[in-house]
């Protein structure tokens, strides 16, 4: 890793005001067929740790190429995310696959079971150099202790993204720290993680 010029970053993810900060207000794009007022939408409904989106009012999430997915609700943070935390909540939620969008701009890895985000957490990212690439990507491996012979440095929890070593992996995620690339998030969440998704699941990079 190399050291990052200073970020900045506190993300909030707060209540239903706050929402299109949650994932980028740009993140949404309104349904074609929804022709209803902004003032005429139903706001979402916050309950059980969790903002939820009624039938009629259900948010799309663009990914990383162009294309986007369902989403019918987001976990429900209202402190800020410092760097090395996370949330896990999936108390509730109906089985479905497992798929990740991860957001640069915003330094978040969001995992959805379904349509429902269950787990959040702050990341580190590709520095200027060796950029993380945006697309979406399955995943083409899983290694629980890798070394980088690159870097010589542990990789705990490695899923492969692609063929030239991108990879989300379990790191020292704090302020001002950057990645040759890959996608680095704190050990505990990487676990956890590890233990829900295979190979094929789609995790989706967007800028």
């Amino acid at each position: 890793m190399r050291m990052r010029p200073q970020l900045g970053l506190w993300i909030s993810l707060g209540a239903a005001s706050l929402l299109l900060v949650a994932l980028a207000a740009k993140a949404f794009v309104p349904r074609p067929a929804r022709q209803a007022s902004t003032a005429s939408r139903p706001m979402p409904e916050t309950t059980g740790g969790r903002i939820r989106f009624s039938d009629s009012d259900q948010q799309q999430l663009r990914l990383g190429d162009g294309s986007t997915r369902v989403v019918r609700s987001l976990l429900h943070v209202p402190d800020r995310m410092a760097f090395g935390t996370f949330v896990w909540d999936d108390a509730g939620i109906p089985p479905g696959r497992i798929w990740l969008r991860i957001d640069l701009s915003r330094q978040i890895l969001s995992v959805f079971r379904g349509e429902d985000e269950i787990a959040t957490s702050v990341v580190l990212y590709g520095q200027d150099e060796t950029p993380t690439p945006i697309g979406n990507f399955p995943i083409r491996g899983m290694e629980r202790n890798h070394r980088s012979n690159a870097y010589d440095a542990m990789m705990p929890y490695t899923l492969w993204l692609t063929n030239d070593g991108i990879a989300i992996h379990g790191s020292n995620v704090r302020q001002g720290l950057a990645t040759h690339g890959c996608i680095g998030v704190p050990e505990a969440f990487a676990k956890r993680l590890f233990g829900v998704v295979k190979r094929g699941d789609l995790v989706s990079v967007v800028r």
